[in-house]
């Protein structure tokens, strides 16, 4: 067996050991390659995923929003209307209560008046003590409010009563309320100009019967539908009249 020698013997040992060191890192690598390669992915589709998710909260954060500032305008316009119908109808109040003709009497406000004929005639009652329409006081006088949209030359007798319970001063204020009450309604709901109206509170003046339920029927306010026959406008209100 050819001898060899020792410095061929130490290169040849150095040679492989170089080999085996430069295969096992390869190895190495190859192997935390391996290792690490699905945790990167594993990371990459977590980032993807949290950022769909980011978008979708945003998404969602913006139609919140949008559909919270839709309500909010629209609870906005409804309570602008709120108000707005407040105030017509506190105008529209205040309007019934100042212009509306008062008298003592019809004779003694209107000049003419045998010249005016009845279109409509009736009568709206009241609770004791009470001012406050019933619901079958505003049918009564829907049928009158229906009837004025095709007059002309019309005037309103709105006269208040009461029965004979309580002091003349009390039941003049409580027959004027009642008459009020009309004028409100009508003026309101049939758009019927104030200087239309004629009120007269009577108090308890007209007031007979000590029995209760002759009482209920004095609790009333008479409405009476009046028209001038050759279609003028309504006279003036005379010097009579306060």
């Amino acid at each position: 067996m050819p001898s060899v020698s020792k410095s061929a013997f130490l290169t040849a040992a150095l040679l492989s050991s170089t080999a085996l060191a430069l295969l096992t890192g390869c190895t190495s690598k190859n192997y935390v390659r391996s290792q690490t390669a699905p945790l990167a992915q594993k990371t990459n589709e977590l980032d993807d995923a949290t950022a769909e998710n980011n978008r979708n909260l945003q998404d969602v954060k913006g139609r919140t929003e949008a559909g919270i500032a839709h309500a909010q305008g629209a609870a906005d316009q409804a309570n602008q209307n709120a108000t707005s119908a407040s105030n017509s109808a506190t105008r529209a109040q205040a309007t019934a209560q100042d212009a509306v003709n008062r008298a003592n009497t019809l004779e003694g406000a209107v000049v003419g008046l045998d010249n005016y004929k009845t279109l409509a005639d009736v009568s709206v009652f009241f609770g004791f003590g009470k001012d406050v329409l019933t619901p079958q006081g505003k049918k009564e006088l829907d049928q009158v409010g229906t009837q004025v949209a095709t007059s002309r030359g019309y005037l309103l007798e709105i006269t208040g009563a009461t029965d004979s319970v309580g002091s003349a001063d009390y039941n003049y204020q409580l027959s004027e309320r009642r008459a009020q009450a009309v004028v409100q309604y009508l003026a309101t709901k049939y758009n019927i100009a104030p200087h239309n109206f004629y009120l007269i509170g009577l108090g308890k003046d007209q007031a007979k019967s000590n029995k209760a339920g002759a009482r209920a029927k004095e609790r009333k306010v008479q409405v009476r539908l009046l028209s001038n026959k050759m279609g003028q406008q309504p006279a003036v209100v005379a010097s009579g009249a306060y």
